[in-house]
């Protein structure tokens, strides 16, 4: 027999017939499938026996990732360099469903991968007490949350210049888990528990540790899904660029932070808590973070679902308190807005502009940017009360670090500059009832307004256009990462 599982609809929609999803392209436009006003979201079970199994409306087509793809950003590899030093790489990958008003967000991990069995007592010796493992969180359909930990990472596995990864949590009997990109159906063979992720292919099944009693829960998650990326960061049709700029391939400045897609077009499923949420053309977005620890402090905006525009528009606007490395107390706060719309880059940083930010404990965010050409103002707010995730820290490992939602109500402005400096034509006045916003770190108890403040000779560096790659011509002598 078959029976059906709804949600109901939380958003209107301005056309009865059609519901947009956000990317316009040339003279051609992305839809979802026809959903009536009056109708729900649908998925669709099928029974045999006693067992429950998906009938899938949409397939997702598995594609290997290609050699030298395009909109391929630095820093997309794994930057772990096989030393002892205290070490953490993070990502993140997010998909928004406007049609229900629904996104997942879906975190990975690795700490200090040196002692892949974790740390013995010999270990604890000579390189002192450090945390190890790897992680999974989701934080996903009504702000709830899922976290699957091993202080293992035996079974991890990380591409050195490709956005490419997995981790084994639970293999099929005694199947070996993949250490590499693997078709679908052959991960599904070998693993029970565990995920693999590409730039256009994403997999997975977790069962919640038990260890996030503080949080509402749900007990597994199960997904794929397919990913066709739309911007990288810079201009559609121009090499990417590095987020931090070309100083980010030294230490120095670590944690290190770089945007993969700011913006991609994801088809597949999700089954969260035994409910089915199938999409098509979903915007969706990918992140990483690496380095000795987290920030002291930061706040972080994304969104890439708006309404008042018919074309696409991802934004990305982040800041941070981090700790110069080798420099005793010496901290800085680097703060950026990144904006992408109609194929162009808009990118305000220190070294080409100025960033003001005031943020809220919880509850409000406001930013501004202004850079040689533009300028850019955009104000975030919530009344959701956030959900608690983890991030890797020094002091504790995997804990519980900040707070998210991905309900937040934005508003973002952009403007050409005028030849005084003013505001002059509106390039975007658009809104969102789907902005992902966070705040983490502490302490948070007034809120923090600042603007970027950097060293001139430091500047006048990032503005050099150096190509880091272009010194390695041959792949295999490409640091880590790069």
């Amino acid at each position: 027999m078959e029976c059906s599982a709804f949600l109901p609809r939380t958003t209107p929609l301005s056309d009865p017939n059609r519901v947009r999803i956000g990317y316009r392209f040339g003279s051609g436009s992305i839809w979802v499938s026809p959903v009536r006003r009056s109708s729900r979201i649908g998925a669709t079970i099928s029974v045999t026996g006693s067992e429950v199994a998906p009938v899938s409306s949409v397939n997702p087509v598995y594609t290997p990732t290609p050699k030298d793809r395009a909109l391929r950003t630095p820093h997309s590899g794994y930057h772990f360099d096989g030393t002892a030093r205290p070490f953490f790489e993070g990502w993140y990958f997010k998909v928004s469903i406007p049609q229900c008003r629904q996104s997942f967000c879906f975190m990975y991990s690795v700490e200090n991968p040196a002692f892949s069995n974790g740390m013995g007592m010999f270990d604890r010796s000579i390189y002192g007490n450090q945390f190890t493992g790897v992680g999974a969180q989701i934080l996903g359909a009504d702000d709830k949350y899922i976290c699957q930990f091993s202080e293992k990472s035996k079974n991890f596995w990380g591409s050195r210049h490709e956005l490419m990864l997995g981790h084994t949590f639970l293999p099929n009997g005694d199947s070996a888990p993949p250490t590499d990109e693997v078709v679908p159906q052959e991960f599904n063979k070998r693993v029970l528990e565990g995920f693999q992720v590409t730039p256009l292919w994403h997999q997975g099944f977790i069962r919640d540790d038990g260890r996030s009693n503080y949080v509402e829960t749900v007990k597994t998650a199960r997904w794929e899904y397919s990913t066709k990326p739309v911007y990288g960061w810079g201009d559609m049709t121009a090499k990417q660029k590095s987020t931090a700029g070309w100083l980010a391939a030294f230490p120095v400045f670590e944690p290190h932070w770089q945007i993969c897609m700011a913006g991609g077009l994801s088809t597949g499923w999700i089954e969260w808590d035994g409910e089915r949420f199938e999409f098509e053309n979903a915007p969706s977005y990918s992140e990483k973070n690496w380095g000795g620890g987290f920030p002291r402090k930061w706040y972080w905006i994304q969104c890439n679902v708006f309404e008042g525009t018919s074309s696409d528009v991802a934004l990305t606007a982040a800041g941070g308190l981090r700790e110069l490395s080798g420099l005793s107390e010496e901290f800085e706060s680097p703060s950026l807005i990144g904006v992408h719309h109609a194929g162009r880059f808009h990118e305000f940083v220190p070294w080409t502009g100025s960033v003001t930010w005031d943020i809220s404990p919880w509850g409000c965010w406001k930013m501004t940017g202004e850079n040689e050409t533009h300028l850019v103002e955009i104000e975030a707010t919530t009344k959701e009360p956030g959900t608690p995730l983890r991030a890797p820290t020094i002091e504790a490992g995997l804990v519980t670090a900040c707070k998210d939602t991905c309900y937040g109500d934005l508003r973002l402005h952009l403007w050409e500059k005028k030849y005084d400096g003013s505001k002059g034509k509106v390039i975007l006045d658009v809104t969102s009832n789907m902005a992902a916003l966070e705040v983490g770190g502490g302490p948070w108890f007034s809120g923090w307004k600042g603007k970027t403040v950097s060293n001139d000779l430091l500047n006048q560096a990032l503005k050099a256009p150096i190509d880091v790659e272009s010194f390695f011509p041959i792949t295999f002598l490409k640091p880590p990462g790069l």
